[in-house]
């Protein structure tokens, strides 16, 4: 390389660990690429980056960039030193969706390395926190011509921004047992409906799907999405009990007895002196401890469907949240059943676009408003199964319940009597 390497003696101290460090792999690009441009690129960002270590300060700053026809998608960055580290002055990332479920052939991702080496960086991540494929590092010129070239054989920009951002589906039933729904055809079903959103901003803040077959729910769609459907079933667990005989045959039974039944958190579990396994099927409450250790002597029942959760997310205004159950269970089999679960996310998304206030996440606005409220909202009746846990207090005053209870009976008869015609 002509141009002079930056000495990084801060950063080689990232590569003493054990583990491996992303300081390495920029330098396998800086050092090995046949590409001068992408060695070039890699030098002046390791000078950045030292540069910052040594400052404690960061020099990236935001702006606009996007292709044509979108308004998300890129994320921009501009170096405020990029006179002292030109070739890393532009240094944008690009989301693309990747397939549903993280299925990729051979031949799609070099198609995608080509591409990228040809108009970027050569850095990529699988997957970002959302999960899209992070293409990082492109200037403002290139990332026309790298979108230009990746959708012609198929690819698509996911979100960025106050928008729907890009689904995610756990592998599902192509290779796990558990699986409980379709959910590449979940993710596909939401994706084609809500391609509009994804490209072009226009909610309070993000909005993501995410889809696990079972729950187990790999994605951690519960705690990261802002509608989550997770596989689940509702009649009894399937046992075979000849494969339990053989699992404590070769575990031993107390062994069974110290991972299986006392570790189940409802105790519905017993095992006789027979080394037959009983479960009592309504105190389960669906937690998979049993299932995973012992995946051939128990598995799923018969009756599977989904549960809906609206409002999960990360830390922002009011800490972490977990999603809300909004529909316990929802049996997907038919086209109609799908366009249901679509127009309930079409109503989630209206109401909080009409009422979530900027910079607030549906959930956020759940809190806000009232769970009651909300489901008002949207049309979907309270159901006892939506309840977190019962009430503590020992004294709750009683005055005009019934006043209450027969204003919200009437209010609901009339309702029906409009929409009746």
């Amino acid at each position: 390389m002509a141009k002079k390497i930056h000495e990084t003696p801060m950063l080689d101290e990232l590569e003493k660990g054990p583990w491996p460090s992303f300081v390495s792999g920029i330098k396998r690009l800086r050092d090995q690429h046949p590409d001068e441009r992408i060695r070039g690129i890699a030098n002046d960002l390791l000078g950045q980056l030292e540069h910052s270590y040594e400052t404690r300060k960061g020099y990236w700053k935001g702006g606009t960039v996007s292709v044509y026809g979108y308004g998300s998608g890129v994320i921009p960055r501009f170096s405020e030193v990029g006179d002292a580290f030109p070739e890393s002055r532009e240094f944008h990332t690009l989301r693309v969706q990747p397939p549903a479920g993280n299925f990729y052939t051979t031949e799609m991702l070099r198609q995608l390395a080509d591409s990228w080496e040809k108009w970027g960086s050569g850095l990529v991540t699988f997957h970002g926190q959302t999960g899209n494929i992070m293409f990082i590092g492109a200037n403002t010129e290139n990332t026309q011509h790298f979108f230009d070239e990746i959708n012609e054989y198929g690819w698509d920009l996911g979100g960025a921004g106050p928008c729907v951002r890009t689904g995610m589906s756990c592998v599902g039933a192509a290779r796990c047992e558990m699986s409980c729904c379709n959910e590449q055809r979940i993710h596909r079903t939401l994706l084609n409906r809500f391609t509009d959103d994804i490209h072009r901003p226009s909610l309070p803040y993000k909005f993501k799907f995410k889809i696990s077959g079972c729950p187990n729910d790999c994605v951690n769609s519960i705690e990261r999405s802002d509608f989550a459907i997770i596989g689940i079933w509702r009649d009894e667990m399937k046992i075979d009990q000849d494969a339990v005989k053989e699992f404590i045959e070769k575990k031993g039974r107390q062994y069974v007895i110290d991972n299986v039944i006392t570790r189940c958190p409802t105790n519905c579990m017993t095992l006789t002196d027979d080394d037959r396994l009983i479960v009592k099927d309504e105190d389960c409450v669906r937690c998979m401890h049993c299932l995973n250790v012992m995946p051939k002597a128990l598995s799923p029942g018969d009756d599977k469907g989904v549960s809906v959760l609206i409002g999960g997310k990360r830390t922002l205004k009011i800490g972490d949240l977990m999603g809300t159950v909004i529909v316990p269970f929802m049996k997907l089999e038919t086209e109609e059943d799908y366009q249901k679960l679509v127009e309930l996310a079409e109503n989630a998304i209206d109401f909080w676009a009409e009422n979530g206030l900027e910079h607030e996440r549906i959930g956020e606005m759940i809190e806000r408003i009232g769970l009651v409220n909300f489901l008002e909202g949207i049309g979907v009746e309270p159901d006892p199964n939506m309840v977190l846990h019962p009430r503590q207090t020992s004294y709750v005053r009683t005055d005009g319940w019934d006043e209450e209870a027969e204003k919200w009976f009437r209010r609901k008869l009339e309702e029906k009597q409009a929409a009746a015609g």
